[in-house]
C-alpha cells in the first residue's frame, strides 16, 4: 500500500514522503491517526496543497519539543521514593507512569508514552538515567534517583 506522510514517522520517513507500507499498517495505524493519506491522485494533489501548512505545524512543534529539552535539561536530578527493602530492592517498581508523573510535578506535562524504558521498570534503589522521547529526534536523557521512602 502507497501512502503520503503527514508527518516524520520513525523508521519510515519525513513528511511528504511517498512510501510503500503494509497494508494494516497503513489502515489500521497511519492513516486513523491522520500521519498518513492513502497515494492517490487526489490526495497527492491535496496534500501539495496542504505542504506549506503541514511544514509549518511540524517546524512548531520541534520547537515546542526543543524548549521542552531545555526545560529537562536544566532539572538536575529527580528524586522518587519508593517502598524498599534492606538491601535496596523495591517493594514492587518505578515505572514510566512514576517517573512522567514525577516530572509532570516539577511543572511541565510528561506523558507516560514519552518515557522511554527500554530496560523495563526500575526494581532497584539507585540513580538512573531515562531518556524522554519528546518528539521524533528530541531525545533528552534525565536522571531518575529511586530512593528508599521514609515511612
Amino acid at each position: 500500500m502507497e501512502v503520503i506522510l503527514l508527518e516524520k514517522v520513525a523508521n519510515l520517513g519525513k513528511l511528504g514522503d511517498k512510501v510503500s507500507v503494509r497494508a494494516g499498517y497503513g489502515r489500521n495505524f497511519l492513516i486513523p491517526q491522520s500521519k498518513a493519506v492513502p497515494a492517490s491522485k487526489g490526495n497527492i494533489e491535496k496534500f501539495e496543497a496542504r505542504r506549506a501548512e503541514l511544514e509549518k505545524a511540524a517546524a512548531a512543534s520541534l520547537t515546542e519539543a526543543k524548549e521542552r529539552a531545555e526545560y529537562l535539561a536544566k532539572l538536575g536530578k529527580i528524586t522518587i521514593g519508593s517502598n524498599a527493602g534492606d538491601e535496596g530492592k523495591l517493594f514492587g517498581s518505578v515505572g514510566a507512569a512514576d517517573i512522567a508523573n514525577a516530572l509532570t510535578a516539577t511543572g511541565m506535562v510528561v506523558e507516560k508514552r514519552e518515557v522511554l524504558m527500554p530496560d523495563g521498570p526500575i526494581h532497584m534503589v539507585g540513580e538512573y538515567e531515562i531518556n524522554i522521547r519528546l518528539q521524533g529526534d528530541v531525545i533528552q536523557p534525565v536522571t531518575i534517583e529511586v530512593v528508599a521512602a521514609s515511612e
